[in-house]
């Protein structure tokens, strides 16, 4: 179990002068958050400095880049702010755009972690584990019970396909989702073709 943040957030503070931006993503792979960095470069390309962290819980990858910035001011305090909430999956960019006035290099680790705490304070934080995603299809007369018992099972509806029947996918704990897989939802309900797609990352209470 780890938490991650479910919405994109971002937050600007102004010091001495100079503008720190911070953007926060949630993101599931390395590849995925050096993507997200180049959008970010791209679109602060007149920016002196686009400092980052990014915690990979699958690939149990980090990394932390100062970005130019004197060494330890930038990438390490967000590090650590990140990791002093256990927040993985996440990718953490603070832009800095020069405002004429030289902060210091403990000017800098405050101005830079002042930025990275005052997005994640504006951020929907949520609890994940690995989980579960599966199919099956349901006559229509049967969707509402089957949604029913879904909900008593805290498995989630993730998406439905309108066919012939109804093919509905959902997620969970592992645990819940084979229990689905092997036993009968109800007298009434039977759930047809089922399949588990993937391990997937899941909200958990």
């Amino acid at each position: 179990m780890f938490y991650t943040i479910k919405d994109e957030c971002s937050a600007e503070i102004i010091e001495k002068k100079s503008k720190f931006i911070c953007n926060v993503f949630h993101v599931e792979s390395v590849q995925e958050a050096e993507d997200k960095l180049n959008i970010i470069r791209k679109k602060y390309h007149d920016a002196r400095h686009n400092c980052y962290v990014y915690k990979v819980v699958e690939e149990d990858a980090f990394k932390a880049s100062d970005d130019g910035e004197p060494s330890g001011t930038a990438g390490v305090p967000m590090l650590n702010i990140v990791n002093g909430r256990n927040l993985s999956n996440i990718l953490v960019v603070v832009t800095r755009y020069f405002g004429g006035i030289l902060l210091g290099t403990g000017g800098l680790v405050r101005a830079y972690s002042l930025a990275t705490t005052t997005a994640l304070d504006d951020s929907n934080i949520i609890k994940q584990e690995m989980g579960l995603e599966a199919s099956f299809n349901v006559e229509y007369k049967e969707l509402e019970e089957v949604r029913y018992h879904l909900k008593n099972r805290n498995i989630v509806i993730s998406g439905q396909e309108y066919l012939e029947n109804v093919k509905v996918f959902v997620e969970g704990r592992e645990e819940d989702i084979l229990k689905l897989q092997n036993e009968k939802l109800s007298e009434r309900v039977e759930l047809k073709d089922f399949v588990v797609l993937k391990k997937k990352y899941i909200e958990i209470e």
